[in-house]
């Protein structure tokens, strides 16, 4: 069987438009947003022929329904620019990972320091990782203090994760504490025993 790469559905807002209102009665909205009144689908249908208008439900479930007279292709363009508006001012939280390793040298234990104290101004999560590999399975112990002092180092941070060991991984997060504006300072050293 092929693995075929398939879109995710996207969720279309679907409008009742002209003909395809089913209600008898219409509470009709002008393109300017003033009230024409209540009047029968027909007599509404009539008003938008006349000015060249399309006619669409927008509150299908008032008493009675609500339907606006609007050029459609124009109501669908500011829908969009709506939604993209809204959409703007939504940061998604991103999680960044550092990966370390147990014989770090000195200066890549600071500059990968650093660049976490980076991370977490910007207001991302921060992933640390050390990877155990062939005898190094047997100093989880000192594995797990090098974590600890990297977290210590980072300053100012809520651990949203603790230290743990996950298989050949031992993986903490972290993330800057609500309120802490402070600017990244970088480290001079880092002592490593």
């Amino acid at each position: 069987m092929r693995n075929v790469y398939r879109r995710p559905p996207v969720h279309r807002k679907f409008y009742q438009l002209n003909q395809r209102i089913e209600a008898s009665e219409l509470r009709v909205i002008d393109a300017q947003n003033k009230q024409v009144g209540v009047m029968s689908r027909q007599e509404a249908l009539q008003l938008g022929y006349d000015k060249q208008m399309d006619l669409v439900l927008i509150a299908a479930t008032a008493k009675p329904p609500v339907a606006k007279l609007i050029d459609f292709s124009k109501f669908l363009y500011q829908e969009a620019k709506k939604e993209k508006a809204a959409r703007k001012g939504i940061k998604k939280s991103v999680t960044k990972d550092i990966q370390i390793s147990l014989f770090i040298g000195k200066a890549d234990l600071e500059r990968l320091i650093n660049k976490g104290k980076e991370f977490l101004h910007e207001g991302n999560q921060l992933r640390v990782n050390l990877m155990l590999r062939g005898r190094e399975m047997g100093k989880k112990p000192m594995a797990l203090a090098l974590v600890t002092r990297v977290l210590g180092q980072l300053g100012d941070i809520n651990i949203v994760k603790e230290p743990r060991v996950e298989g050949r991984v031992i993986r903490a997060v972290v993330a800057k504490k609500k309120g802490t504006i402070k600017p990244v300072e970088p480290i001079k050293s880092v002592e490593i025993s």
